[in-house]
């Protein structure tokens, strides 16, 4: 695969780049307050929004692996997306109500609210360097597959994208993030289905047709039955029980935990338009994963011959043997013609792109509500948080481009790196459960808790293929499910401590003359803060009572009991 675009390909593309910075520069002017930039004054409609929250779930990672999965497999990816049915019922009944009721613009203040402020800090910290390697890997595949195109250096095409990425998600903020990512999840949709409806063609026509292949290599099988967690030596034994472990863990985390998506169903006027965008971003997304599938398995067929593949030198590894993610772009740099190649790349840039521009605009939401605004300075202005916003954005975008470039000449660096970032990302599902469970933990047994899953998480990535005289420690479970191992290792923990954690006896004061005092003798309210005839509302805070003053009437009598969790207030 070669620069092999023809003129009107290019044409495309930069067409399609220049009309990405226009809507940048037109939605400028709607983006004057943070609410806007953040939330774009909460005013998309819910479609838009559906398919927002769709682009987010797709990338060019998933434009390229998914066909490559089940060209090297079968379909047992498609688990992973049935999952979703239940998980996107559970956060509409009891997530989404709640977001939308407390209007929350960063889901990590929710932690604060139920677990404290440690847990806020430390979900905000790891989603914003996981949002460095996330954009570094797609710009990096993105590009590799671009290269191939173009005449081109890898590292220039890697600017170029992240460069205009960085220029209309800065300019318009989050209404510009969701109407391109409108247009980009339009054109990738036809891409696809363009490729779909052509392999058809080639693997249904003639005497013999080709799908015979894929048939009798048991291409469309969901996974093996047999009840194991283990690691396959093949794709094709992975099991329906680990990918529904997996489907399950991973879209509870999106939907729940993840600020790419709570942001953007959160842009929207109502909670019924927020419930309806995450249907439609999930019954786009189901179909868009069995046609990337049906592609995957339909290349299977039309480079067999018999029960042979062809060896194409453009789809072969150092050892000769065919790659799965190299089959797709090989057949849209042969089969696919002049024109229709240019809206091919356009759709897998697209893909990128609109998995990038959310990265950078949420990184920038939680950078400023997360740490600047509530640490540093709360009483900043509308003016100054915007600026805030899109100097993050820039220096966000630089920082993921920069990371990008890295993984040209030290990938193996930046594997280990983005290892450890999902090590310490993978509690974050595990502390929305306990917040949503309202278990009452202190902040060292929080960090134990946290601690737990984390060494779960490096024991099942590291501990691979070890000496034989520590194959008692070897880890032997699917590599995808260890996340999910991880946070039941969190919930674990933090359940046991949760039952140590006794809940004080329901405590009644009243309001008399010269201040708040305990209703009967044994209870002790010597550590409230007096206000003489006010009404005091009392809040438990681990080990300390508080009352705090709001208006109302005195000699009324009051109940008191604590929140079931330490360090929240309201």
């Amino acid at each position: 695969m070669q620069g092999n675009l023809a003129a009107v390909d290019i044409g495309i593309l930069f067409l399609y780049c220049c009309v990405l910075v226009a809507m940048g520069v037109y939605y400028k002017r709607k983006c004057r307050t943070a609410e806007q930039f953040m939330v774009a004054d909460r005013s998309i409609p819910a479609w838009a929004a559906g398919l927002a929250v769709m682009s987010a779930y797709t990338s060019s990672i998933s434009y390229i692996a998914t066909p490559g999965k089940a060209f090297d497999s079968n379909w047992h990816p498609i688990i992973f997306s049935l999952c979703i049915f239940p998980v996107a019922w559970l956060v509409c009944k009891y997530a989404v109500p709640y977001y939308r009721k407390t209007k929350l613009i960063s889901v990590y203040s929710f932690l604060e609210a139920r677990l404290g402020s440690w847990g806020r800090v430390y979900a905000a910290l790891a989603f914003v360097l996981y949002m460095i390697g996330r954009v570094a890997v797609i710009l990096y595949l993105a590009s590799l597959l671009v290269g191939t195109f173009v005449p081109w250096n890898i590292a220039v095409v890697i600017i170029v994208i992240g460069f205009i990425t960085i220029i209309y998600t800065l300019l318009g903020g989050m209404e510009a993030v969701i109407w391109t990512d409108v247009m980009q999840s339009v054109i990738m949709i036809a891409g696809i289905l363009f490729c779909a409806v052509s392999l058809s063609l080639h693997v249904f026509s003639g005497p013999q047709p080709l799908i015979q292949a894929a048939i009798d290599n048991n291409k469309f099988s969901f996974g093996s039955l047999k009840f194991t967690l283990t690691s396959p030596k093949h794709l094709f034994d992975r099991t329906i029980w680990v990918m529904i472990i997996y489907g399950v863990t991973e879209n509870l985390r999106s939907l729940l935990a993840d600020q790419n998506y709570v942001q953007k169903y959160c842009s929207v006027p109502t909670v019924r338009e927020a419930k309806r965008s995450i249907w439609i971003a999930m019954l786009i997304y189901i179909p868009l994963t069995a046609v990337f599938l049906y592609i995957g398995t339909m290349l299977f067929a039309f480079y067999s011959q018999g029960n042979e593949l062809v060896n194409v030198p453009g789809m072969v590894n150092e050892e000769g043997k065919v790659v799965g993610d190299r089959v797709f772009p090989h057949f849209i740099a042969t089969e696919v013609p002049a024109g229709l190649k240019g809206l091919i790349i356009a759709a897998i840039v697209a893909a990128a792109m609109s998995t990038v521009d959310s990265a950078l605009n949420c990184s920038a939401t939680v950078l400023l509500l997360d740490f600047h605004k509530r640490y540093f300075n709360p009483d900043i202005g509308q003016r100054a948080s915007v600026v805030f916003l899109r100097l993050a954005t820039v220096v966000w975008g630089l920082l993921g481009t920069g990371a990008a470039l890295l993984m040209i000449g030290a990938k193996s660096a930046l594997d280990v790196w983005w290892q450890i970032s999902g090590i310490f990302g993978g509690a974050l599902l595990g502390l929305f459960l306990l917040a949503f469970l309202r278990v009452r933990l202190r902040l060292w047994q929080g960090l134990v808790s946290i601690g737990a899953s984390c060494a779960v998480i490096s024991w099942g990535t590291f501990a691979r293929n070890l000496p034989e005289s520590w194959q008692w420690a070897q880890c032997s479970l699917d590599r995808i499910i260890v996340g999910a191992v991880g946070t039941a290792a969190l919930l674990v923990v933090a359940g046991l401590f949760g039952l140590t954690n006794r809940k004080p006896p329901l405590l009644s004061c009243e309001s008399k003359k010269g201040g708040l005092r305990p209703k009967k003798k044994s209870h002790n309210c010597t550590a409230a803060v007096v206000f003489t005839n006010q009404q005091a509302r009392c809040i438990y805070f681990g080990t300390r009572l508080d009352c705090l003053r709001s208006a109302g009437r005195s000699s009324r009598q009051y109940s008191w009991h604590p929140f079931l969790h330490s360090g929240a207030h309201r």
